[in-house]
């Protein structure tokens, strides 16, 4: 099947809603202070016009099947961003994309600066929780940042 790896567009913006609401919802993890509630979900590509961001898209056969992104999210320490909106579709997962997509925004956040990389998320996601940790992130005893995500309380950081 043909994949292909781009940056956010417009047009992908009611998609990406999508996946990300029907992965939290999969999870039971679809409650207050999550990414379910939170109204730029539904709206992505102006999220990531801001500077020093960036979100990656991941298509088979010309439908969206998994994204994520590297955000400047305020409150974080200097050369600190954020690992973002990481979600995959369940026919996504278990094939090397999830990986394929932090890698990319691992070399996304190098060239725009960053020496380091944050993350939320929560034990619903613990799949994700054991992929972090193979890739480098390491739990933190608290928040950093200013996310407005109150539901999340695993949080990680990785060196780049």
């Amino acid at each position: 099947m043909q994949t292909n790896l781009r940056l956010i567009q417009q047009s992908d913006d009611v998609a990406l809603g999508q996946l990300i609401k029907s992965v939290l919802a999969e999870y039971k993890a679809n409650k207050p202070g999550t990414a379910y509630f939170d109204e730029s979900t539904d709206h992505l590509s102006a999220v990531f016009e801001e500077a020093a961001s960036a979100y990656w898209v991941l298509e088979e056969e010309g439908r969206i099947i998994g994204g994520a992104g590297v955000f400047p999210t305020a409150g974080l320490p200097a050369q600190t961003c954020e690992l973002v909106k990481l979600y995959l579709y369940p026919e996504a997962r278990g094939r090397g994309f999830g990986k394929i997509l932090m890698e990319k925004c691992f070399e996304s956040a190098k060239k725009l600066g960053y020496a380091s990389m944050y993350l939320e998320t929560m034990p619903e996601l613990n799949q994700a929780v054991n992929m972090y940790e193979k890739m480098g992130f390491e739990k933190l005893r608290g928040a950093l940042g200013n996310s407005g995500h109150f539901g999340c309380d695993i949080w990680m950081l990785k060196q780049l």
